[in-house]
């Protein structure tokens, strides 16, 4: 008898994925080559202005217990002019820049801490994570992508942090995002595919995921990274959801995908281990701790959640 085929359309789809919740911040991008409009942003009072460096900002705990980037007014920011990057205005007509700086500044109050995007993105308001993950990803970007990839010489920023021009050739860079896919994999018995990198402790288990290459389609890519990695090889692929992945520049494109086959063979270079889970193993694996859950802010415990059907646990705690 078929398996029953899981719908993605449960009520684990309601909520959003870590990185990706309306932000409420309009990039204004029209206003990223008008410096007589940047200069009076920058010096109106309501302006706000955070700092970033390397993939860390300062954050800070409220009185009512939520957490928030730690913003200050632009008059009281580090100076730097080469390293401003304007990140878009709110529905108040506020404008947020940040300021890419070799290190954080210090915080009188001691109370404020630095945080990169794994931790903060979890705890942080819509509005301040949308504007973490852009601030961050252009960070990267900047540090990476110094010098122009047609002629060698140092480039200059632009756009207000968006664009990167060569001064010899004139040519022009922007910023980069590498495709990536990432995949929660299903045989005919409804059971998922998990895999744990080398790199990763022993037990942690995650959906399979892999860079897009040249000259393939997306779907061709999650066929192929999951025979690759695994030794499975994949049929129907059904697109579901992306998420910014600035670590450094990716965009993650998750996917779920129909096995054709349910032998593994993993590679041994990426893939350490592989195993098919039923719901039922899935959870007394969880339960005995032998499987940890993916990182949090990963679109991975979401798409294996919409398998599962309910969100999944905390280390320690049953699902």
């Amino acid at each position: 008898m078929e398996a029953p085929v899981t719908t993605w359309t449960d009520h684990t789809a309601d909520r959003p994925i870590s990185l990706t919740a309306p932000s409420g911040i309009d990039r204004a991008a029209h206003h990223r080559l008008d410096e007589a409009w940047l200069a009076a942003a920058w010096s109106h009072p309501t302006t706000r202005v955070f700092v970033v460096s390397g993939g860390q900002v300062l954050i800070d705990e409220t009185e009512d217990g939520t957490t928030e980037l730690v913003m200050t007014p632009s008059f009281e920011a580090p100076l730097t002019e080469a390293h401003r990057y304007f990140l878009g205005t709110d529905d108040d007509g506020v404008s947020y820049f940040a300021l890419q700086k070799d290190a954080l500044p210090g915080r009188m109050d001691q109370s404020a801490r630095p945080a990169g995007l794994r931790e903060a993105g979890l705890l942080l308001s819509p509005r301040d994570t949308g504007l973490m993950v852009h601030a961050v990803a252009l960070e990267n970007w900047q540090r990476l992508h110094r010098f122009c990839s047609r002629c060698g010489e140092r480039t200059v920023i632009a756009a207000a942090g968006h664009i990167r021009r060569c001064p010899a050739c004139g040519a022009e860079h922007y910023p980069r995002t590498d495709p990536a896919v990432i995949m929660a994999v299903t045989d005919d018995d409804d059971r998922i595919l998990l895999g744990r990198q080398v790199h990763w402790p022993e037990g942690r288990f995650s959906t399979l995921a892999g860079f897009v290459e040249p000259g393939e389609s997306i779907e061709q890519s999650v066929r192929r990274e999951v025979l690759e990695e695994a030794g499975v090889t994949v049929g129907e692929v059904e697109y579901i959801a992306s998420q910014p992945w600035p670590f450094p520049s990716s965009l993650m494109l998750g996917f779920m995908a129909r096995a054709t086959s349910a032998d593994i063979d993993v590679d041994g270079d990426e893939i350490h281990e592989a195993r098919w889970f039923s719901r039922e193993e899935l959870r007394a694996a969880f339960e005995s701790g032998e499987v940890l859950p993916p990182y949090g802010i990963s679109i991975a415990a979401r798409l294996i959640e919409l398998w599962y059907g309910k969100p999944l646990p905390k280390p320690g705690t049953a699902l």
